[in-house]
């Protein structure tokens, strides 16, 4: 195969820019797009999912790994590029124009695909939290995602510091979650104002006895009023500051004290 034309060249012949209200930044380094599409392992004959592939910089670098790829992507001036990458790798991706968000994920790409997407700023949570909610194991068999840096540190924050909160423990109580790398503004067209950095997320295994929904809806009350007292922020569900105080927690704690497995003993305590 001869080399794939510039990133730069494909968005000005499909006359594209990045869209601000779309959450937008493309890369256009392919070097580095391949660099991230290495992150989960090796891709040969792997299902990936992926979610706002824009002019498909990283789409193509999921294809040259040997992926077949489902792409989810909401902005229709970027269809036409994707039908030319759907040519170029014929049977290897599949192109859904839609909202991610609405999306069944297991209908679309089936139960043990790879996740990896350079989210959209204006989503990357949202879908975050969806994915690593509900039945487990997942439908996924790693997450492969960027974000802004900060987000990213959220992520994968350790008890005790300002960046530890719901997010953390959402990742953390059934996953585990590293920062994979770390990407230069420079590296976006338009540049972002932040750096941005890949987490790669894996499922563990489920601790026992916990119901997901009610760790759900205790780290919302915690972190949701994060510089209270848990005896505050606990008030609205019924039966937590009983459950802490039966477990040695001292409900005078704020939420980002509790390690994860404090979190987890409460939420069990509750799940009854």
């Amino acid at each position: 195969m001869s080399a794939p034309e510039p990133l730069r060249d494909v968005i000005a012949r499909h006359g594209l820019s990045a869209s601000k209200a779309l959450g937008q930044n493309f890369i256009l380094d392919r070097q580095l797009l391949a660099r991230v599409a290495a992150v989960p392992g090796s891709l040969q004959g792997e299902r990936v999912y992926e979610v706002g592939p824009g002019p498909g910089g990283l789409t193509r670098a999921l294809l040259e790994a040997g992926a077949s790829v489902v792409a989810v992507e909401r902005d229709r001036r970027c269809i036409p590029a994707l039908a030319e990458l759907q040519e170029a790798f014929a049977g290897k991706l599949k192109t859904i124009e839609a909202d991610a968000l609405k999306v069944d994920e297991v209908l679309a790409a089936g139960k043990g695909a790879h996740v990896v997407a350079n989210l959209p700023y204006n989503v990357g949570t949202a879908l975050l939290l969806k994915w690593l909610g509900g039945d487990w194991p997942p439908w996924w068999r790693s997450l492969t995602l960027m974000f802004q840096k900060e987000v990213a540190e959220r992520i994968v924050a350790a008890p005790g510091t300002s960046a530890y909160g719901r997010l953390s423990v959402a990742a953390q109580w059934r996953s585990s979650a590293r920062i994979a790398m770390t990407l230069n503004r420079s590296a976006f067209v338009p540049p972002p104002k932040v750096t941005s950095a890949v987490v790669h997320i894996v499922p563990a295994k489920q601790p026992e006895g916990v119901d997901p929904n009610v760790m759900e809806r205790l780290t919302q009350a915690a972190f949701g009023q994060r510089r209270k007292m848990l005896r505050s922020s606990l008030r609205s569900m019924a039966g937590a500051i009983d459950a802490a105080a039966a477990l040695g927690i001292d409900t005078q704690r704020r939420a980002e004290t509790l390690s994860i497995d404090e979190w987890v003993s409460l939420a069990r305590a509750l799940s009854g």
